[in-house]
């Protein structure tokens, strides 16, 4: 896999021998409108996002530094005695592809910001966002029904980016991570995936009255997998994952996005060895439009005082409402 622009500005920081006595830095564009550079705090020489602001622009750090696994601070800039550098380092350095996904996403969000102060805010609030994902990648990866829900998302995800020539619009259609309603969402259409395995392959389980109600959005579809699970046998979900970022090479945008979407969903490298093993097969796939009387609870059925509502699909007496591939995604696109 290609390495991101800013890995590789660490790592050739990382291999310069040029000795500094604070702070090695290079910046990141040009293009972007704050003074953002990539950089190395020595002596430790970790990793850091640096932004140049005026000596003179007050704020209080400490509130930063109670974040595990980061640490905010300050340091003048040599060059400038009206600068200084507002640095956030990476502590953790097993978290290291972590924080280049979210440094690029950072950097993203701030590329036409003019104002130290917003500059500011907005990296205060993705600073705790960042901190529960690096909680996240603390623990021992995802669980196996949870790496099945990722498994059958990113599966329908490469499906849907093979057929459609706009690849950012495909990955930021994918809301699963943002625990939307249905898991792809995009203007009039959503498409909620369930993925099954084992003896009940053909009976679903739907999470809410809304889930499958089109007076909320005009058309809903519902892709469904059932698969069967084995160690040593099909495709594992390092490999679709990988097959996925090998397609998006083209496409930095959406590269760096679903990228940061698999941090969402709590797949990162770090526990990538945990997934080795377990391979899944396609069993079966089954895609329905669902309108008029599809099988479904939708909230205007829903007595007054009634909520939390759960319930199951048996795939078998929805026929009627198959449609094929092609139409799915003649629609989306």
């Amino acid at each position: 896999m290609e390495m991101t622009k800013i890995e590789n500005i660490w790592q050739s920081l990382e291999s310069d021998t040029t000795s500094y006595s604070s702070l090695l830095y290079k910046r990141y564009s040009a293009e972007v409108k704050p003074d953002v550079f990539i950089a190395l705090k020595s002596p430790e020489k970790l990793r850091c996002i640096s932004f140049q602001v005026s000596a003179s622009f007050q704020f209080d750090v400490n509130q930063w530094n109670r974040l595990k696994d980061i640490k905010i601070e300050t340091v003048p800039d040599e060059n400038s005695s009206n600068k200084k550098f507002l640095l956030v380092l990476l502590l953790n350095k097993q978290l290291k592809d972590i924080f280049s996904t979210l440094c690029e996403d950072l950097i993203f969000g701030v590329a036409e910001v003019d104002s130290e102060q917003i500059l500011f805010e907005k990296l205060l609030e993705r600073l705790a966002k960042w901190q529960s994902l690096f909680e996240m990648a603390g623990r021992q990866g995802l669980s196996e029904e949870s790496q099945r829900g990722i498994y059958g998302e990113v599966y329908f995800l490469r499906q849907y980016l093979n057929t459609s020539p706009d690849k950012y619009k495909c990955i930021k259609a994918w809301t699963g991570p943002e625990r939307s309603i249905q898991d792809f969402q995009y203007s009039n259409w959503a498409v909620e995936v369930k993925t099954t395995h084992g003896n009940n392959h053909q009976k679903i389980h739907i999470a809410s009255e809304r889930q499958l109600d089109d007076s909320i959005v005009e058309r809903i579809f519902l892709f469904h997998i059932s698969l069967e699970v084995r160690n040593g046998h099909g495709e594992t979900l390092n490999e679709l994952i990988e097959d996925v970022l090998n397609s998006l090479i083209d496409s930095t945008m959406a590269l760096n996005l679903f990228k940061l979407k698999l941090i969402e969903t709590g797949y990162f490298d770090v526990h990538k060895p945990f997934y080795e093993e377990r391979g899944y097969s396609i069993r079966q796939e089954n895609i329905y439009a669902v309108s008029g009387d599809f099988p479904r609870i939708t909230e205007r059925q829903i007595p007054i005082g009634v909520g939390d509502v759960k319930y199951s699909i048996v795939l078998s007496e929805s026929e009627e409402w198959r449609i094929n591939h092609e139409s799915l995604f003649n629609e989306l696109n």
